[in-house]
């Protein structure tokens, strides 16, 4: 089972870079997008062969999120449990053998201005993902706005306390991975540097892989024995973040 993960920095824009050919190359069980930047029948997408999902924000033109699946969930969710969730940040899907979160976690803004609604956004969601796993197993992907360790972005020292790379938000990320959860990329690629999944849209700084890694597979440990492999596909276009991929066993 194959699956991507993919910051688009807004679909419509992406399809007209290439995102179709990508798709269809790729040929995922599930794709799941983040930072979709449109409304209902804004887009229509034709991927024969997949269900669609979207969550919709209620702002034109910011965040949203989708999942396209080539097996049909048992349920869907928009949003955090019952509480209303307006810029279509998270979708839930449950499986026959796990929950796939898809997500995209809030940016704490450069000045900082957000981050205290950023940590109250990483309790609520470690909580929800806690009461996820004690029905199946979670796979959490998306963008998670969070470099966790200084292995994960090009420049750490002048980054640190930064949006991004703050203590509390690489905490926030630690404090997961402690209650039962493998970051995939590292589970297989513990010590590789040069591994990124955004970068900034000034001047070469992509060409000469000045990156951050933000995106991610999380997966509970009870799916360790079906991991396969895990990659990022930066060679990717059509965004400022680049496809990141989880593999794993079938059932």
């Amino acid at each position: 089972m194959k699956l991507i993960s993919w910051n688009v920095n807004g679909i419509r824009a992406c399809v007209k870079k290439g995102f179709m050919d990508y798709f269809h190359q790729v040929d995922a069980d599930i794709f799941c997008l983040q930072e979709t930047k449109v409304q209902q029948g804004q887009i229509d997408l034709p991927l024969e062969g997949y269900w669609q999902y979207w969550n919709y924000a209620e702002k034109k033109g910011y965040s949203g999120t989708a999942v396209f699946t080539k097996e049909k969930p048992l349920s869907v969710q928009y949003g955090l449990g019952e509480e209303r969730e307006e810029e279509g940040r998270i979708l839930t899907l449950e499986f026959e053998e796990f929950h796939l979160l898809n997500v995209y976690t809030p940016n704490s803004k450069r000045d900082l201005t957000r981050l205290p609604y950023r940590l109250e956004w990483e309790e609520r969601m470690r909580q929800y993902i806690l009461e996820l796993e004690q029905v199946k197993p979670v796979i959490l992907c998306g963008d998670l706005n969070v470099a966790h360790q200084e292995i994960d972005l090009k420049n750490a020292k002048p980054n640190r306390g930064n949006s991004g790379f703050t203590i509390e938000e690489r905490g926030k990320m630690t404090k997961l991975l402690n209650e039962g959860f493998i970051d995939s990329f590292r589970y297989f690629y513990p010590e590789l540097e040069g591994a990124y999944s955004w970068w900034s849209y000034m001047s070469k700084v992509r060409e000469r892989n000045i990156g951050w890694r933000i995106d991610y597979f999380i997966v509970s440990q009870k799916l360790e024995p079906k991991l396969m492999d895990a990659a990022i596909h930066p060679y990717v276009l059509g965004s400022d973040h680049c496809p990141v991929q989880l593999e794993l066993q079938n059932t």
